[in-house]
Protein backbone atom coordinates (compact mmCIF):
# COMPACT_ATOMS: atom_id res chain seq x y z
CA UNK A 1 0.00 0.00 0.00
CA UNK A 2 3.01 2.47 0.98
CA UNK A 3 4.27 1.89 -3.07
CA UNK A 4 0.81 3.17 -4.28
CA UNK A 5 1.78 6.76 -4.46
CA UNK A 6 5.00 5.72 -6.38
CA UNK A 7 3.51 3.35 -8.88
CA UNK A 8 0.72 6.16 -9.69
CA UNK A 9 3.53 8.86 -10.28
CA UNK A 10 5.49 6.50 -12.17
CA UNK A 11 2.53 5.28 -14.59
CA UNK A 12 1.71 9.21 -14.88
CA UNK A 13 4.77 9.96 -15.84
CA UNK A 14 5.11 7.20 -18.50
CA UNK A 15 2.11 8.30 -19.85
CA UNK A 16 2.62 12.31 -19.89
CA UNK A 17 6.26 11.33 -21.77
CA UNK A 18 4.57 8.74 -24.38
CA UNK A 19 2.01 11.59 -25.59
CA UNK A 20 4.14 13.62 -25.81
CA UNK A 21 7.21 12.47 -27.49
CA UNK A 22 7.62 11.66 -31.18
CA UNK A 23 7.98 8.09 -32.68
CA UNK A 24 11.42 7.34 -32.56
CA UNK A 25 11.80 5.12 -35.88
CA UNK A 26 14.05 1.53 -35.41
CA UNK A 27 14.75 -0.21 -37.95
CA UNK A 28 13.40 -3.64 -36.53
CA UNK A 29 10.27 -2.49 -36.70
CA UNK A 30 8.65 -1.91 -40.14
CA UNK A 31 5.30 -2.24 -41.52
CA UNK A 32 4.97 -2.39 -45.23
CA UNK A 33 1.60 -1.61 -46.72
CA UNK A 34 0.20 -1.22 -50.76
CA UNK A 35 -0.02 2.25 -51.41
CA UNK A 36 -2.94 2.74 -53.41
CA UNK A 37 -4.29 5.81 -54.85
CA UNK A 38 -7.54 7.65 -55.34
CA UNK A 39 -8.71 11.44 -57.14
CA UNK A 40 -9.36 14.12 -54.82
CA UNK A 41 -10.33 17.20 -56.42
CA UNK A 42 -8.88 16.29 -59.74
CA UNK A 43 -5.39 15.24 -57.68
CA UNK A 44 -4.10 11.96 -56.92
CA UNK A 45 -3.48 10.75 -52.82
CA UNK A 46 -1.98 7.83 -51.56
CA UNK A 47 -3.55 5.66 -49.00
CA UNK A 48 -3.47 2.27 -47.36
CA UNK A 49 -6.23 -0.02 -46.41
CA UNK A 50 -6.41 -1.81 -43.13
CA UNK A 51 -9.73 -2.50 -42.12
CA UNK A 52 -13.37 -3.40 -44.09
CA UNK A 53 -16.16 -4.46 -42.77
CA UNK A 54 -17.52 -6.87 -45.43
CA UNK A 55 -15.91 -10.27 -45.17
CA UNK A 56 -15.65 -11.08 -48.51
CA UNK A 57 -13.58 -7.65 -49.33
CA UNK A 58 -11.46 -8.08 -46.79
CA UNK A 59 -10.02 -11.40 -47.47
CA UNK A 60 -9.66 -10.09 -51.39
CA UNK A 61 -7.91 -6.88 -50.17
CA UNK A 62 -5.57 -9.31 -47.38
CA UNK A 63 -7.02 -7.00 -44.53
CA UNK A 64 -8.64 -7.15 -41.73
CA UNK A 65 -12.27 -8.06 -41.37
CA UNK A 66 -14.01 -5.25 -39.01
CA UNK A 67 -17.95 -6.19 -39.05
CA UNK A 68 -18.10 -3.49 -36.19
CA UNK A 69 -17.41 -0.82 -38.53
CA UNK A 70 -20.41 -1.14 -40.31
CA UNK A 71 -21.78 0.57 -37.30
CA UNK A 72 -21.03 3.72 -38.06
CA UNK A 73 -22.93 3.84 -41.25
CA UNK A 74 -25.55 4.32 -38.84
CA UNK A 75 -24.58 7.54 -38.23
CA UNK A 76 -26.39 10.18 -39.74
CA UNK A 77 -25.97 14.20 -40.83
CA UNK A 78 -23.30 16.06 -38.48
CA UNK A 79 -22.81 13.22 -36.42
CA UNK A 80 -21.31 10.81 -39.07
CA UNK A 81 -17.93 10.03 -39.34
CA UNK A 82 -17.63 8.91 -42.43
CA UNK A 83 -16.76 10.39 -45.96
CA UNK A 84 -17.90 8.54 -49.10
CA UNK A 85 -15.44 6.67 -51.18
CA UNK A 86 -16.74 6.10 -54.23
CA UNK A 87 -15.21 2.45 -56.05
CA UNK A 88 -15.38 0.94 -59.59
CA UNK A 89 -15.93 -2.53 -58.83
CA UNK A 90 -15.40 -3.39 -62.41
CA UNK A 91 -11.71 -1.52 -62.24
CA UNK A 92 -12.91 1.10 -64.73
CA UNK A 93 -10.34 3.17 -62.88
CA UNK A 94 -9.11 3.84 -59.51
CA UNK A 95 -11.28 5.46 -56.44
CA UNK A 96 -12.84 8.53 -55.78
CA UNK A 97 -12.75 10.22 -52.16
CA UNK A 98 -14.61 13.21 -50.84
CA UNK A 99 -11.52 14.67 -49.20
CA UNK A 100 -8.09 14.16 -48.08
CA UNK A 101 -6.04 15.75 -45.51
CA UNK A 102 -4.33 18.94 -46.33
CA UNK A 103 -1.53 18.85 -46.10
CA UNK A 104 -0.97 15.24 -45.02
CA UNK A 105 0.10 15.33 -41.31
CA UNK A 106 -0.13 16.99 -38.10
CA UNK A 107 -0.75 20.61 -40.06
CA UNK A 108 -4.21 18.99 -41.52
CA UNK A 109 -7.08 21.73 -41.72
CA UNK A 110 -9.20 19.67 -43.44
CA UNK A 111 -11.91 19.56 -40.28
CA UNK A 112 -14.31 17.34 -42.66
CA UNK A 113 -11.66 14.88 -43.52
CA UNK A 114 -11.66 11.17 -41.54
CA UNK A 115 -10.25 8.07 -42.60
CA UNK A 116 -13.22 5.84 -42.16
CA UNK A 117 -15.18 6.12 -45.60
CA UNK A 118 -18.78 4.86 -46.61
CA UNK A 119 -18.61 2.72 -49.87
CA UNK A 120 -20.31 3.95 -52.96
CA UNK A 121 -20.48 1.61 -56.19
CA UNK A 122 -19.90 3.33 -59.45
CA UNK A 123 -21.56 1.08 -62.13
CA UNK A 124 -21.24 2.88 -65.62
CA UNK A 125 -24.24 2.61 -67.41
CA UNK A 126 -23.12 4.12 -70.91
CA UNK A 127 -19.81 1.54 -71.67
CA UNK A 128 -19.27 3.84 -74.89
CA UNK A 129 -18.85 7.15 -72.32
CA UNK A 130 -16.28 5.35 -70.30
CA UNK A 131 -13.84 7.87 -69.01
CA UNK A 132 -11.29 9.30 -66.08
CA UNK A 133 -13.32 10.83 -63.62
CA UNK A 134 -10.88 13.19 -61.00
CA UNK A 135 -13.45 14.09 -58.35
CA UNK A 136 -16.54 13.68 -56.60
CA UNK A 137 -18.09 16.74 -58.63
CA UNK A 138 -17.20 15.16 -62.02
CA UNK A 139 -18.83 11.46 -60.72
CA UNK A 140 -22.16 13.34 -59.71
CA UNK A 141 -22.61 15.44 -62.73
CA UNK A 142 -21.72 12.27 -64.75
CA UNK A 143 -24.63 10.40 -62.42
CA UNK A 144 -27.17 13.41 -62.81
CA UNK A 145 -26.64 12.61 -66.77
CA UNK A 146 -27.38 9.18 -66.58
CA UNK A 147 -23.93 8.13 -67.50
CA UNK A 148 -23.84 5.72 -63.90
CA UNK A 149 -24.92 4.81 -60.97
CA UNK A 150 -23.91 5.01 -57.56
CA UNK A 151 -25.21 2.41 -55.11
CA UNK A 152 -24.26 3.38 -51.51
CA UNK A 153 -24.00 0.82 -48.91
CA UNK A 154 -23.67 0.08 -45.80
CA UNK A 155 -19.44 -1.50 -46.13
CA UNK A 156 -16.92 0.92 -44.24
CA UNK A 157 -13.34 0.60 -44.87
CA UNK A 158 -10.34 2.53 -42.76
CA UNK A 159 -8.16 4.06 -45.76
CA UNK A 160 -6.38 6.85 -44.21
CA UNK A 161 -4.57 9.00 -46.54
CA UNK A 162 -0.86 8.78 -46.03
CA UNK A 163 0.53 10.77 -49.07
CA UNK A 164 -1.04 14.20 -49.74
CA UNK A 165 -1.58 15.85 -53.36
CA UNK A 166 1.41 17.83 -52.83
CA UNK A 167 3.24 14.42 -52.17
CA UNK A 168 3.81 15.58 -48.51
CA UNK A 169 3.81 12.26 -46.47
CA UNK A 170 3.35 10.90 -43.13
CA UNK A 171 6.38 9.94 -41.80
CA UNK A 172 7.93 6.67 -42.99
CA UNK A 173 6.35 6.68 -46.05
CA UNK A 174 8.29 6.40 -49.11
Amino acid sequence: MRYLPLVFATAGLCFLTACSSPPVATSSAEVVLPLNHAWVDGNKVGYVTTDISDAAMAQDAGVNYVPRLSKAAAQTGNNSLLERVYKFPNGEQITIFQSAPRPTGAANIVSEYSPLWRMALVRWLQPERVRELKSEAELLSAEDAGEVSIQVTQIVVNCPVVRGADGQALQGVR
